[in-house]
């Protein structure tokens, strides 16, 4: 019979964060891949845990996967662990648990610490919906596109930052999104956690002068869904009725669904946006 994958959630700060589960696994698995085992290792020791260990990274992720996977299907139960928190968030382990399942092995997770999870919860900020970004890329072009998609996010923002990038990041953020309410969450679960809570503005200032230090979960206020219909409606009302109409075609609607959220977002009916189209030729 083929081996399991466990996903094993390993504490980001604060050693007495690990579960009594997660604990029992990691000595009972065959195998442990881990992120960095040099770092790894001083948690087996900490629990006396004598497991042997293979490393798993960004950089072997694809083809040492596939290596786990044979390891798998012979029969052998391995337990993944990252340097910090749940594997395969914002993590290498992703593409194992793909080819797991592209393999039909079976995986299950063990619960335990995330830093965005944590940071959401003591943010202050809405925590009914929100959405996770990890880190920006760092591909300009990207960077850009992914910024402006998060200036129209309603729900809270998550984002993670480390204390060298923090700066830029903040200020690529204020020019954006504008001015809004953010938590900055630091050495979570550990003796000096902290959390911010100013706005986007008064960070840059804060950060200008004061040194960034240790790794950052950004939580990010959504912006208000009235303030955003009612920037979206100034654009489109800014538009003629055709540019409105080619707006929604270039995007991939046919012309019919493109003069149905035209005149949906105009509040007239369909008939206007035909007519208008008519007389300007289209």
């Amino acid at each position: 019979m083929a081996g399991t994958l466990y996903i094993c959630a390993t504490p980001i700060g604060n050693l007495e964060d690990i579960t009594l589960r997660t604990l029992r696994i990691l000595k009972e698995v065959d195998l442990i891949a881990a992120e960095d085992t040099r770092h790894s290792i001083k948690l087996l020791n900490h629990f006396e845990i004598k497991t042997p260990m293979t490393s798993y990274h960004e950089f072997n992720k694809y083809d040492k996967a596939k290596i786990l996977v044979g390891k798998l299907l012979e029969g052998t139960n391995i337990a993944l662990v990252t340097d910090a928190g749940t594997p395969a968030i914002s993590d290498p382990g992703e593409e194992l648990v793909r080819q797991c399942h592209a393999a039909g092995v079976s995986v299950t997770s063990l619960p335990g610490p995330s830093a965005f999870v944590t940071a959401l919860t003591i943010s202050g900020q809405k925590t009914r919906r929100f959405c996770f970004e990890a880190f920006l890329p760092y591909d300009k072009k990207e960077r850009d596109a992914v910024l402006f998609e998060l200036s129209k996010e309603t729900r809270t923002i998550l984002i993670y930052e480390a204390p060298h990038k923090l700066r830029k990041t903040l200020e690529d953020l204020y020019d954006m999104l504008g001015d809004r309410s953010i938590s900055l969450c630091r050495e979570l679960t550990k003796k000096h956690e902290t959390n911010q809570r100013m706005t986007l503005s008064e960070a840059v200032d804060y950060y200008k002068t004061e040194e960034p230090k240790g790794e950052y979960v950004l939580v990010i206020e959504g912006v208000d869904r009235e303030t955003l219909r009612e920037e979206e409606m100034q654009t489109f009302l800014s538009m003629t009725i055709p540019e409105h109409v080619a707006f929604y075609m270039e995007q991939g609607m046919d012309k019919k669904e493109a003069m149905k959220a035209a005149a949906k977002d105009r509040g007239v009916g369909k008939r206007d946006i035909y007519r208008e189209l008519l007389e300007a030729g289209e």
